[in-house]
């Protein structure tokens, strides 16, 4: 059967597990003060051309997203979001669960947000009764797909400085988003446009862990304390940082995003090409093909896959494709639907 469930289904690119199996027998200092992460933070500093930035190691994604919002915020501030992000949507009110009330807007296609949907939250916000809004989440690449230009990255990041608002980016596929073909956006801009962000590790060749980059000095003080009592700091803390270090030093983070995103642009074109409409076409490592129902149980048999919407007698599907899909995956997926020209 073809894998195409999402980008975590497999373990672990080899030169990670070397990396790890390396440090197994070290003898390290616990909780991510040994010197495999503070190697790492000086090189992802480095990549950012941020020297001012603190970098922070978690496990997942969804940790990562509530531990940082529950840290940056008061207690009657909330986050602006689109109605597609993944703190809205696939998180079990996590962010919420933490005293943050979401305030999702429709955001498009390409789930991407712009300064004229954040404008009328503010509005709304204005009066006390209401929680404040006072953090913009982005997805880059969206949960949709989508990828920010630099100009819309600017555009937001301006918008939430002139309205006291911080911007905050996650990146748990930020390697398919930066090694997208119509990607303009580098580390240094988001270290210098965002508040805070991260490298997702988990969906880009790593057992597990996410870099957390806190680029606004006043974000930094005492963020280990509430990433230990929000139980978001591991004690074999080493295990996080050997990661990064294996997928970054060699610039192998960059060559297994863009590995996905060659694969997922085969299947995409394969599809199109055999008459298949796109929910919206993407240059990342996520695709939407609409199908009709009947076609749900052919792919049962061949692939996995999951259901992202239903249009009336048509389904709109997702495929994923990570650093382990090999071209015969595409090929014999392409290869066992049948052609709808």
């Amino acid at each position: 059967m073809f894998q195409f469930r999402n980008d975590y289904s497999v373990g672990a690119h080899p030169r990670v597990l070397e990396a790890l199996a390396a440090t197994n027998l070290e003898g390290n200092v616990g909780y991510g003060a040994d010197a495999h992460c503070a190697k790492c933070a000086d090189l992802i500093r480095a990549l950012c051309a941020a020297p001012q930035a603190d970098v922070q190691f978690l496990i997942g994604g969804t940790q990562t997203n509530f531990t940082a919002i529950a840290a940056f915020l008061r207690p009657w501030e909330g986050v602006i979001c689109a109605a597609t992000g993944h703190i809205n949507g696939h998180e079990g009110g996590a962010v919420e669960a933490t005293g943050h009330k979401l305030f999702p807007v429709e955001a498009g296609p390409e789930g991407k947000l712009t300064p004229a949907m954040l404008e009328p939250v503010l509005r709304a916000c204005a009066d006390p009764h209401m929680a404040k809004a006072a953090l913009v989440y982005l997805s880059d690449a969206t949960e949709t797909g989508g990828v920010y230009r630099l100009a819309e990255l600017e555009a937001l990041s301006a918008f939430c400085r002139d309205n006291g608002l911080l911007l905050f980016l996650d990146g748990a596929r930020l390697g398919c988003a930066l090694t997208a073909e119509d990607n303009d956006v580098t580390l240094a801009d988001l270290a210098r446009l965002c508040d805070a962000f991260y490298l997702g590790g988990t969906k880009n060749g790593a057992l597990m862990g996410e870099a957390l980059v806190l680029c606004t000095p006043a974000l930094q003080p005492e963020f280990f304390r509430i990433k230990k009592q929000r139980g978001a700091v591991l004690a074999k803390g080493w295990l996080l940082g050997a990661q990064f270090q294996a997928l970054l030093e060699d610039e192998l983070y960059w060559e297994l995003a863009r590995h996905a995103n060659r694969m997922a642009g085969a299947l995409q074109a394969g599809l199109l090409a055999k008459g298949y409409e796109m929910l919206n076409v993407t240059t990342t490592n996520q695709i939407f093909p609409v199908v009709p129902r009947s076609l749900l149980e052919t792919l049962d048999r061949v692939c996995t896959y999951e259901v992202w919407a239903e249009l009336g007698d048509r389904t709109a599907v997702r495929f994923v494709t990570s650093f382990a899909t090999a071209q015969a995956e595409v090929d014999g997926l392409l290869a066992a639907l049948p052609d709808r020209r």
